[in-house]
């Protein structure tokens, strides 16, 4: 009997994919589940997946994995979809597929599955990650296949006793792990319309923020964030932190309507308190210590990061080329951050280390000034050379015309 190891998370898609999978194909279906740092949500998965019908059930905790060797590089880079998204959700799915690999090879099994649409970004992140790692694997979308909605979904699942967490009523799907959460579905699909607070679970509405602000010193070494308020925490700890805290300021609610991969503009809300709290501090540190030229180079490279993350091109010659790149530079990016979290806004207010360029004798304005400003004039009167040559040219082309006789050509220089 063939087998498939399906990528399970205990909601509707999945829920409803392990008897559809077992029917289409007569085939014994295998469960994963990943623990990315979603928390209770896993309480009971491997109980679920076995009462719904999989043969066996496997729960994976690759939460330090997933934050060493996922978020961290990405983190690092500096990778934020079109400047807003920082990919919990993109950088969760090569580290999945990784999995269903490895364990359809323990188990003897031909084909993966997974729970994507056939229309959303996931699909193409798993197909094509797969892939990579082994061409010969079988992939199977049942979303893509089934031709359901939403409620029929649902209603297939209750017509099998299958419990879901999905009803009509309430019909957002959500995906969260350590970096964050997505909320898609339902009013969300309209634009124009504000997001009920029904949706948010890690971040507070702005009313119900705390009337003083919060400071943090986030101290990082080499790029990795180490510790808060000088309490040294393990990467998914110190993660798991900020995003309490941060989520307590109402810091990391992201409402935007980004460009997916398969052409379609689609209206997103994502809840990332830790992730835009590190993010605006590792890149205020980098500025500190990296020259401009390199600075810049690198913003150009995060924005090639990030589309490979979102278009699901992990596992790629170009992505572990930018790593290397990104690693080049780490070792300056050692020092302390501070922020301040006040009703929604996250602002750096404070950064020092020990390898700034930052000079404040030849920054002051004050007594103790070391810049040479007799430099100046030489420095400007190079620098505008070319704009002065242009200049000089322009001026001398114009004499010319205005000197020759009513129409007779002028050769310009």
């Amino acid at each position: 009997m063939e087998r498939i190891v399906l990528a399970y998370s205990g909601g509707l898609d999945t829920s409803v994919a392990i008897p559809w999978l077992a029917e289409r194909f007569g085939a014994e279906v295998i469960t994963v589940t990943m623990d990315l740092g979603q928390g209770r949500e896993l309480d009971d998965v491997r109980e679920r997946a076995l009462r719904v019908g999989a043969v066996r059930a496997h729960v994976v905790d690759v939460r330090d994995e997933f934050a060493r060797e996922y978020i961290l590089p990405a983190l690092q880079a500096g990778a934020i979809y079109e400047g807003r998204y920082p990919m919990a959700t993109s950088l969760g799915r090569p580290l999945i597929t990784k999995k269903l690999v490895e364990i359809a090879e323990i188990e003897g099994a031909s084909a993966i599955a997974h729970g994507c649409t056939g229309k959303g970004n996931d699909q193409v992140r798993m197909d094509v990650s797969a892939r990579a790692l082994n061409p010969d694997i079988r992939v199977i979308a049942p979303a893509r296949l089934w031709g359901m909605t939403r409620p029929d979904e649902i209603e297939y699942a209750r017509a099998r006793n299958i419990p879901v967490p999905a009803t009509v009523e309430s019909p957002y799907s959500t995906d969260a792990n350590l970096w964050g959460r997505s909320i898609e579905c339902g009013v969300l699909e309209d634009p124009w319309i504000e997001p009920p607070e029904e949706i948010y679970t890690l971040t507070r509405a702005i009313p119900q923020c705390p009337d003083d602000p919060s400071y943090l010193e986030i101290e990082f070494e080499s790029g990795v964030p180490t510790t808060v308020d000088g309490i040294s925490l393990p990467l998914t700890e110190l993660i798991a932190s900020l995003e309490t805290v941060a989520g307590a300021h109402g810091v990391g609610r992201i409402d935007m309507v980004e460009n997916r991969l398969v052409g379609i503009k689609s209206r997103e809300i994502y809840e990332a308190p830790a992730a835009v709290v590190l993010h605006a501090a590792h890149k205020e540190l980098e500025g500190l210590v990296v020259p401009r030229d390199l600075e810049r180079l690198k913003s150009e490279l995060a924005i090639t990061y990030a589309d490979l993350v979102y278009n699901g091109l992990w596992f790629t010659p170009m992505r572990t080329a930018i790593d290397a790149f990104v690693a080049t530079v780490q070792p300056r990016v050692t020092g302390t951050v501070r922020v301040k979290l006040f009703k929604g806004d996250c602002r750096v207010v404070g950064r020092r280390s020990p390898y700034a360029l930052y000079d404040h004798g030849l920054a002051t304005y004050d007594a103790g000034d070391l810049f040479d400003h007799t430099a100046a004039e030489g420095f400007i009167k190079i620098f505008g050379l070319p704009l002065e040559t242009a200049a000089r040219k322009a001026a001398a082309r114009a004499k010319q015309a205005q000197a020759a006789p009513s129409g007779v050509g002028v050769t310009g220089a």
